[in-house]
């Protein structure tokens, strides 16, 4: 499979329950939202076991790196939404380092983009610092698994996926699904329904950094956290697909990978966050 692409410019089960890590401790809460987070910027996830990749039959599916096979995830909480703009450049301005350019889309609410891997295993690391939470990238199993939300269909949302319903390549339909509009750019985040497990764009918008290696036998490094092999330049997963890509490449079980000190227009990222 080729790497991500560069832009030219640049039957799901019922939502979990509110875990209390947020409930135990306020003051955590109001450092995030000093920090860019709205208050309940956090959705928990509940442990459990899934069938992780897509049945040889799927429409899209390329090469063998699909394979499905069993995983359990334990439990954990994950951002609603991608990293913001407004959430990165706290950290640039705290840090000094150079804010990553916005190609004249905005910053605020859209999502952060032109980021590497390593940009945001030090965004995690800093604003664990920051808040005493232990913030970090999600596995590439925490990830699908997130993404699903119980379903075993190619996207959360079904059998197909819609233009009203995540930011991708609307001239471009799936299954039996309708064309739409081309917005041809990120939009802000949170625009599109949440997930029944609310989270919002995981379909598309922009790639999200995943901690793990890739591995295309799907072997056991989909469930391990690579953030820490810091002179590893073995390629790291890239998960949900971009506002530039065809519908098939934003299922729940398409992967793509890229090395970890490359940054790209349509790609960006979102935290998991551990007890």
């Amino acid at each position: 499979m080729s790497q991500i692409s560069q832009p030219k410019v640049a039957a799901a089960t019922a939502p979990p329950a509110e875990s209390s890590m947020m409930d135990r401790d306020a003051a955590v809460d109001e450092a995030f939202e000093h920090l860019g987070f709205p208050v309940a910027a956090w959705a928990s996830i509940p442990d459990g076991e899934f069938l992780m990749g897509s049945p040889e039959g799927e429409e899209g599916r390329r090469n063998n790196d699909e394979r499905q096979h069993l995983v359990r995830v334990a439990a954990f909480q994950m951002l609603r939404t991608s990293v913001t703009f407004a959430m990165f450049d706290a950290f640039c301005a705290a840090t000094g380092r150079e804010k990553p350019k916005d190609q004249g889309w905005g910053r605020d609410t859209r999502p952060v983009i032109w980021v590497s891997y390593w940009d945001a295993a030090d965004y995690a690391a800093w604003l664990s610092a920051q808040t005493g939470w232990n913030c970090r990238l999600p596995t590439e199993a925490e990830w699908e698994y997130a993404c699903r939300a119980g379903s075993a269909t190619p996207f959360w949302t079904g059998a197909t996926i819609t233009p009203d319903q995540a930011n991708y390549h609307g001239h471009y339909s799936y299954g039996h699904g309708p064309k739409g509009v081309y917005r041809e750019k990120t939009t802000p985040v949170g625009q599109f329904p949440p997930s029944p497990w609310s989270l919002h764009d995981l379909h598309g918008n922009v790639w999200e950094w995943c901690a793990s290696k890739y591995d295309a036998t799907y072997a056991g490094l989909e469930r391990q956290d690579a953030s820490r092999a810091r002179l590893s330049q073995d390629a790291r997963v890239l998960r949900g697909g971009s506002w530039s890509d065809f519908p098939a490449w934003v299922r729940s079980a398409f992967r793509n990978w890229s090395t970890p000190t490359n940054r790209f227009g349509n790609a960006g990222f979102r935290l998991a966050r551990s007890p």
